[in-house]
This record gives structure tokens, C-alpha cells and sequence, in this order.
């Protein structure tokens, strides 16, 4: 207990959802120095004071959110603000996901011609993970960041993305690299198997960086290499990698997609809880939407992404190879993907900025060709470059992921600024408070505390963060309070430029970020370090 007589500050009058999954209770909590120095109960004496005092009656108070999954390093720089985030109640971002960090850096610049795809808001004035944190530092974010690097990025750095099985001296200049990376504090290893380059690595590939990240105590994130007919041998490649490993796997925005795949999440989970009970520390996150959000080449062929977007332009300007990879497009049609559901989202200017929220079902007809060719159009249009939402999943499998003990909440998004162009996928908007207002309180598929701990505990408990995502004396003092009977999101596919309500207070370190639902302007984020495991000291 404090012996402070006079907090920084007091949040006041709120009900703690601590982040454990236990039921709240009614407590005062006293911050000083950026943590948590008192919880006082009504009954336990005089109430605390604070030099200022966040008035949290009738509220609800939790940790701050925790995002296992964002793009938030592409994104970051451009606008430090986070304005989406503070309106969600997030304040940490765990970043390189999917095999995608803006770091290493290659001297020839082609992680940044590789990365086109995400609309980087970065100055790229770094080249490894320490660099780019004090660039980050140096922009002031509002929120904080834990640092993964990505598979994507080494095998450019040390392959230039080639499609083939790395050199020995190769796959040891990645893993140099890969430990570079856990020395100067990153969190994770990420892997992108269905996106080019990663889905060029083989399973031996894999296995040896995830060994090396385990050796360093990294988690191990992974967008296995199928969600669709081939989720369930995906889902086994990762558990066997990280068991071998004897490592920390983290399954990236577990879903299935394609109507003949729905239900399928069903028996991935079984494999995960098989797995758990052999001893494997493995866990998954999802976002509560029916729809994903990628790039238009992640649907085409392996083959015709050899080189990179500029060898996939140069294959579309031949007729044959063309036709080619339409062909290979069409194959997914009806399996896997379905045309009137792959949106365009976002593009750079050009022939096809009016079509943003068309189907490539509907380009095609509007241009009486089909769909595989609309979509090469719009990619040699525009610097295959082109991000799409595509509709696939079910609402059901969403809710039988998100009921899972072992399964985090989690946004997949990058968009921090609360105005720009584009449709934009709703989850960088309200992926929170979605959970709070919908499957919380509309639908009841779970209570309050446990929705709280897959945002708060449940994540830092994978990243290993023993001081943040719960509300303890002790703990750092990033903080959320929120109305649950309000909290709601507002983005929507057509329009989601909206952002979410319902929080009137988030404080970062104790610092307050968002005071009356509106920022304050205030920017104490920082980029998180991975504490070094200790040496036991030698006699």
C-alpha cells in the first residue's frame, strides 16, 4: 500500500476490470511516476488524492488495450497522433506482423519497393530495429510500440525475395539478422506465409528462424500459409514449428475462408488445444469482422510474384505470361475466392481511383471482360500497389474464435489518422469497441472481464510484459475507462472514416492521452524494449 498522501493523479469512482478475467470491483486507483502505487477499495480508509483526478463514476476502468496485431510501423510516423487508437482505448501496438517490418533495410532500397502495397508513411532515414525505435521516439507517438521484425524483411535483405531455398550462408546471415534484431529489444519474429516472399520459404526454412527467435525468446507470430481448404495443415505446420522449437506461437487472426471452408475453425482450435496440452505455449488472435484486408496480389500465383512488384508488371506487359497468371486467378474462383467479394480499398492515383468500393466482379463487367482480367488491369494500372477488403468468412466462425480461452482480440489495421482517402477496412477504426458493444453487451458471447482480458492480460501475457495489461500496484499506468453501456463502434465498410465512442479517459504511463472522449494532445508513448533475460551471476 502508498504512503503517498498526494497522487499524481486519481482516477476516481470507476469499476476495475482488471485485466485477469475476474469480475470487477468498485476502487479508487492513485498513479504516480507512470504506474499504479494504490488500489483503494470504499472500505479502506480515507479515499486517495491526486493533484488531478480522472472522474471515472459510473465507468468502467481497465488496462489499457493491448494490439497483438497492427501495421502501425508503416503507418506511425505519419501520424504520431494515433487518433484511432486513443478513440479505441488502445495503447500499445504490437507491430511487424505478417513477415512485414520496415527493418532490416537493404542497401539497394528494395524492402522499400516490396512494401509499396501498405502506403508507408515513413521516411525509411534507418536501417535495423534500433534505428527505427529512435526514429520513432524522435516522432513522439501517443502510444506505445513493442517491435516484431519480419521473415519478409530478412529474406529481402539477404535474397532480394527470390523465389528458392536460401543458400546455407544465406539462412545464416537471416539468422544474424534475426538475432540483431532480439538484441536491440524487439518483441517477436513475425511470418507472412501467404504473401510473397514468404510463402517462397520452405517448412525447413521456417523452422530454423523460428528456432533461432525461441534461442532468443522472442514470440513467434505467423499469417500461416492457408486459411482457406488448407487451414488445418497450416495450423499444424505452425504448432510443429514452434514445438520443435520450444517456443511462444502466436497464430495471427485465426479464421477460414471461402464458404466450403466455414466450420473449419472449429477443428483448428481442437489442434491448437491438442497441442497446449503436450506442453506447447501456442495462442491465437482475431478480429471481429467477416471480412480481411490485403493486397490484390496476395490472390494471385507464387510464381508470378518472383522478383517483386516490378517483375509482376513486367510478366503483365507479356501476353503470354499474362494470361498466365489469369489463369491462376481464375483457378482460386469458387474455391477460395470470390470475385464480387474483393473490393477495391485503396489505390494511388490513377485509371481506376474511381472504382474504390467496387468489386472486381463489377470492373469486369463494367468493362465486359472477367474477373481475373479486371484485376491484372488494375494492377498494371497501378503499380500493383492496390490494398482490397475481401468478404469471406462467416459471422459464426468469428464467434466460435473469439469464445476461445486462449484467443486475443486483436485489430490487424494500420490507420492511425481519423480523416483521409480510400475505404479502409472498419477494424483500424473499431475493432474494440466492436467486441465491448456488439459481442459483449448486444450478443453476450462474453462477459466483460473476459472481453477485457483478451485485450489487456491475455496479450501482454504472450509478449512476456509482466508489469502492463493489468490493473495492479506496481503495474505501469496505461490505463482505459469507458462507458460499456455506450462504447460502440461507428466505421463501416462504405464508411469508415468514424471514429469509435464511448471512451472518456485513456492515460499512457499516467499520462492522459484522451480526457472527455477528445486527445489532449499529449505524446508519452514510447517503443517498448524486450528486457534481456538476466545471466545467473557466476561465483
Amino acid at each position: 500500500m502508498s504512503t503517498v498522501t498526494e497522487h499524481d493523479t486519481v482516477v476516481r469512482g470507476g469499476t476495475l476490470i482488471d485485466g485477469t478475467g475476474a469480475p470487477g470491483y468498485r476502487a479508487d486507483l492513485g498513479l504516480d511516476g507512470g504506474r499504479i502505487t494504490r488500489i483503494a477499495r470504499p472500505a479502506g480508509g480515507d479515499p486517495p488524492k491526486g493533484r488531478t483526478t480522472v472522474d471515472a463514476s459510473g465507468l468502467a476502468v481497465t488496462p489499457g488495450f493491448i494490439d497483438l496485431h497492427s501495421h502501425a510501423d508503416f503507418s506511425i510516423e505519419g501520424w504520431p497522433q494515433a487518433t484511432t487508437q486513443l478513440h479505441q482505448g488502445v495503447t500499445t501496438l504490437v507491430t511487424g506482423n505478417c513477415g512485414w517490418s520496415p527493418f532490416p533495410q537493404d542497401p539497394a532500397g528494395l524492402l522499400r519497393e516490396w512494401s509499396d502495397f501498405l502506403a508507408p508513411e515513413t521516411g525509411w532515414d534507418f536501417t535495423d530495429t534500433e534505428g527505427f525505435a529512435a526514429t520513432v521516439s524522435g516522432a513522439r507517438p501517443a502510444v506505445n510500440l513493442a517491435l516484431q521484425v519480419g521473415h519478409a524483411a530478412l529474406r529481402v535483405a539477404v535474397m532480394e525475395g527470390a523465389e528458392r531455398p536460401p543458400e546455407p550462408a544465406e539462412l545464416g546471415a537471416m539468422r544474424a539478422l534475426l538475432r540483431a534484431a532480439a538484441a536491440q529489444g524487439a518483441y517477436g519474429f513475425s511470418t507472412g506465409l501467404i504473401y510473397v516472399p514468404g510463402s517462397f520459404a520452405a517448412e525447413e526454412e521456417v523452422r530454423a528462424l523460428v528456432a533461432e527467435a525461441a534461442a532468443a525468446g522472442l514470440l513467434y507470430s505467423t499469417h500461416m500459409r492457408n486459411e482457406s481448404g488448407a487451414l488445418l495443415p497450416a495450423v499444424r505446420e505452425a504448432l510443429g514449428a514452434a514445438e520443435a522449437a520450444g517456443g511462444r506461437l502466436e497464430i495471427s487472426h485465426l479464421k477460414a475462408m471461402g464458404p466450403e471452408n466455414h466450420g473449419s475453425v472449429v477443428t483448428a482450435l481442437a489442434e491448437l488445444d491438442r497441442a497446449r496440452e503436450r506442453g506447447v505455449d501456442a495462442a491465437a488472435d482475431v478480429y471481429p469482422y467477416t471480412a480481411s484486408s490485403t493486397t490484390l496480389t496476395s490472390r494471385l500465383p507464387l510464381w508470378s510474384m518472383d522478383g517483386g512488384p516490378p517483375a509482376l508488371l513486367h510478366r503483365l506487359a507479356d501476353p503470354a505470361d499474362r494470361e498466365r497468371v489469369a489463369e491462376g486467378l481464375r483457378a482460386r474462383f469458387g474455391r477460395d475466392v470470390d470475385p464480387e467479394g474483393v473490393i477495391l480499398a485503396e489505390l494511388a492515383d490513377g485509371p481506376y481511383s474511381g472504382a474504390v468500393g467496387d468489386s472486381i466482379a463489377e470492373i469486369g463487367r463494367r468493362e465486359g471482360t472477367d474477373p481475373a482480367e479486371a484485376a491484372l488491369r488494375v494492377l498494371a494500372a497501378h503499380r500493383a500497389s492496390v490494398k482490397i477488403v475481401n468478404h469471406a468468412m462467416s459471422e459464426e466462425d468469428v464467434v466460435t474464435v473469439l469464445r476461445h480461452p486462449m484467443v486475443s482480440v486483436a485489430s490487424d489495421g494500420w490507420v492511425l489518422r481519423p480523416q483521409g482517402a480510400g475505404l479502409p477496412h472498419p477494424r483500424s477504426f473499431g475493432t474494440y469497441p466492436r467486441v465491448l458493444g456488439r459481442y459483449v453487451r448486444e450478443l453476450g458471447v462474453l462477459d466483460l472481464p473476459a472481453a477485457v482480458r483478451k485485450m489487456t492480460g491475455l496479450p501482454a501475457r504472450r509478449l512476456g510484459m509482466a508489469d502492463r495489461g493489468r490493473l495492479a500496484e506496481g503495474a505501469v499506468a496505461d490505463i482505459a475507462v469507458f462507458d460499456p453501456g455506450t462504447v460502440a463502434d461507428r466505421s463501416t465498410y462504405t464508411d469508415p472514416w468514424q471514429l469509435s465512442t464511448g471512451f472518456a479517459a485513456v492515460l499512457v504511463a499516467g499520462v492522459a492521452v484522451l480526457a472527455d472522449g477528445s486527445p489532449t494532445g499529449a505524446r508519452p508513448g514510447t517503443v517498448l524494449r524486450r528486457p534481456r533475460p538476466r545471466r545467473p551471476a557466476t561465483r
